[in-house]
């Protein structure tokens, strides 16, 4: 007979199985770029690059990711343009001294600039767009150059790490290529919770179905992402994508039917970013969760329900059940588990976290949950003290 267990247990194992052999292999570490080897004495040139950094009130780390990109080994013309979003904690200062003492110009809202730093003081933002995307805008209005870098103002890059994106771009006509920086994993919350941030961005969107010409599957990380700049101007600009939040996937999503993307892992790109306790990454997970469920509680009464089949019902099963329901239960729970195992080690933490997915899933899906709850009360998004009620995905 068949026990209330066994269902559950049967298509948790069945989920699983699937998820190791028809997904794509999204649980695998790749891809990665390759480095560039040093150049030669006289390199071959390379397509100019502008640098877009908008920055809003990141005085932490706004000195370390420019001297990186100041100190880029690329072959060829590289300009960066940061745009101080309204910080109030001096970031914009911090970056006209280094500028200075690099002896590179500084500018307002000039269009111009001598040097190889130019510093822009943003405007304010306009109703319907976040500010990031209108810092973004901003630093693209002054762009010249065929690509255009953008990436975030916590980010430190090797300097051979523009190089590498640039060539990928050139040797395979790609528009966009994005990477999966080396986040921090130092905290108790990070080593508990980060790595499995990858692992569920891996499961959501697929590498290999991303950079596959022929699938829909669009996404891109938004800390390191090379485009061209025509194929921006095609997709309808920043503008096109002025309100989300989730901008990273909306951009894919307007470049990948227009041109050839390419989303990796990076090791030459690290964010500087900290999370130190639990607080933290439940506030970033709820800042965007109920957004990418487009404010949907029917999507959201199906992703409780499909992910707690998935991770819940298997260590639920292999405790509590018996005979087949336990085994089926134990054994989509070694899938998991496995499945989890390349991303730890990519992050270089214990495999023992590796048995201990279902309750940080649970963690992730609680944090969803409280995302849709202050929606539902009327707090909105709240990011670098801005709110944005109704934002887009």
């Amino acid at each position: 007979m068949m026990t209330p267990a066994l269902l559950p247990a049967l298509l948790a194992l069945v989920a699983w199985l699937w998820l190791l052999l028809a997904h794509d292999r999204f649980w695998q570490s790749g891809p990665e770029l390759p480095p560039v080897p040093p150049p030669s004495p006289a390199p071959a040139p390379m397509p100019a690059i502008d640098i877009i950094v908008p920055a809003r009130n990141e005085a932490e780390t706004i000195g370390d990711a420019l001297a990186s990109l100041l100190a880029q080994d690329y072959p060829g013309r590289v300009r960066i343009l940061m745009v101080d979003d309204g910080s109030s904690d001096g970031t914009g200062a911090i970056a006209r001294r280094l500028a200075e003492t690099a002896g590179h110009k500084t500018a307002g809202h000039e269009t111009e600039s001598q040097g190889r730093l130019t510093v822009l003081a943003g405007s304010p933002t306009p109703p319907g767009w976040s500010g990031k995307l209108w810092a973004l805008s901003q630093g693209i209005e002054h762009a010249s150059s065929e690509l255009l870098l953008l990436t975030d103002a916590d980010i430190v890059h090797a300097p051979g790490h523009l190089a590498a994106m640039a060539a990928k771009a050139e040797a395979e006509r790609l528009d966009l290529v994005s990477e999966m920086v080396a986040l921090r994993c130092e905290s108790l919350s990070e080593r508990a919770l980060v790595p499995a941030f990858v692992f569920f961005f891996q499961l959501l969107y697929p590498f290999a179905a991303v950079n596959d010409p022929r699938r829909q599957v669009a996404a891109a990380a938004g800390g390191s992402i090379l485009v061209r700049r025509d194929t921006l101007a095609r997709a309808g600009g920043i503008a096109a994508i002025k309100g989300a939040l989730i901008d990273d996937v909306a951009l894919a999503r307007k470049i990948k039917p227009r041109g050839r993307i390419w989303l990796g892992h990076s090791r030459l790109a690290r964010s500087l970013r900290a999370y130190p306790d639990f607080g933290e990454i439940w506030r970033m997970i709820a800042r965007t969760a109920f957004v990418q469920l487009r404010h949907s509680f029917l999507l959201l009464a199906g992703t409780v329900l499909g992910l707690g089949l998935i991770f819940l019902t298997p260590p639920a099963a292999t405790l509590f059940a018996h005979g087949l329901a336990r085994l089926a239960g134990f054994s989509a729970w070694v899938l998991s588990a496995l499945l989890y195992v390349p991303t730890l080690r990519r992050f270089g933490r214990s495999l023992l976290w590796a048995p201990l997915l279902p309750p940080i899933a649970t963690f992730y899906l609680a944090a969803t949950i409280g995302s849709a709850v202050d929606h539902w009360r009327g707090r909105g998004v709240v990011w670098k003290g801005r709110a944005y009620r109704g934002a887009q995905s």
